[in-house]
């Protein structure tokens, strides 16, 4: 019905969305650390953990490695400004001068912040010391206006709880009518149906709340989504693709060339040193390639079990 296509092109623009969003994450991040460069930063940026170290015994230490930073970022957006100005005028030799004064301002900083943490782990053992998935928090509230910080969070709220809606409901679909419908009760009243779907929609939802206590190992926030998105994101693409332009190509090998695509992708991720954007091509790439190939296969043998 209409219903379960909406529910299977949800699952296709999902692919097909999230693959050029993963750039654009990626993009802002790039921007936001280069903004910082010319910007001085927070020492650290969890401001609760701050908070904390200040209201310890180690404030005053703490007081003078922020002292110390915002000098030695000074003077690195210093230098970074003179290595601009001569990369504009040509001049290659006070270019690399410059990027090796910028370099040891940065170790400094560096050794600055491998400090403070220091001190943030004596104040509190227990405390976070990855502030990694502060930044953009810091950079929006300390920088952006009030307007635009309130339209922002609850543009975060409400496309996050849009999604998070329509893939359960998309899951959930999908999981009745192409699996339990065909496979398990094939006759059933609508009110049966209806009480599978809300179990399929808990077990997504227990299924999705188990990813993300995984995804907490894997680093920072925007590193998790757009790893875990990598896994999945190019075999649905090359479904997607295969469906619209290879419209010879059935079912069955596209689904074939799924399972080795998606098997090849958790092989790269677990024993390869493959970066993770790579995956969507690999996916997507193999998907398509061996559905080309094996197709041939396919359209064989059902001419002959019709003849």
């Amino acid at each position: 019905g209409s219903t379960v296509s909406q529910s299977r092109l949800g699952l296709l623009t999902n692919g097909i969305v999230k693959v050029p969003m993963q750039f654009f994450i990626l993009y802002v991040g790039a921007m936001v650390f280069v903004f910082f460069q010319f910007h001085t930063p927070p020492l650290f940026f969890n401001p609760i953990v701050v908070n904390n170290v200040k209201q310890s015994s180690y404030v005053h230490q703490y007081n003078k490695l922020e002292n110390r930073f915002e000098k030695v970022h000074k003077e690195k957006e210093a230098k970074l400004k003179e290595m601009l100005a001569s990369i504009h005028s040509g001049n290659d030799i006070k270019t690399k001068e410059m990027l090796e004064q910028v370099r040891t301002n940065q170790n400094n900083a560096d050794l600055i912040r491998n400090e403070a943490v220091d001190l943030i782990k004596k104040a509190d053992p227990g405390a976070d010391s990855n502030d990694t998935n502060y930044i953009f928090i810091s950079y929006i509230v300390r920088f952006l206006p009030a307007g635009i910080l309130g339209l922002i969070l609850a543009a975060i709220f409400s496309a996050s709880m849009s999604s998070t809606s329509a893939e359960l409901n998309a899951l959930a679909s999908t999981t009745i009518i192409d699996f339990y419908k065909r496979m398990i009760r094939k006759e059933a009243s609508d009110k049966h149906y209806l009480i599978a779907s809300k179990i399929a929609t808990i077990f997504w939802g227990a299924y999705a709340i188990s990813f993300a206590l995984f995804a907490n190992k894997l680093g920072t926030l925007i590193e998790a989504v757009n790893i875990l998105g990598s896994l999945v994101y190019g075999t649905i693409l090359g479904i997607f693709l295969v469906a619209f332009y290879f419209r010879k190509v059935s079912g069955t090998p596209t689904f074939i060339a799924a399972v080795i695509a998606e098997v090849t992708v958790l092989y790269c991720y677990f024993f390869t040193s493959i970066p993770f954007l790579w995956y969507n091509v690999i996916g997507c790439l193999i998907l398509i390639v061996i559905a080309l190939i094996i197709n041939p296969v396919f359209r064989i043998k059902n001419s002959v079990h019709s003849a």
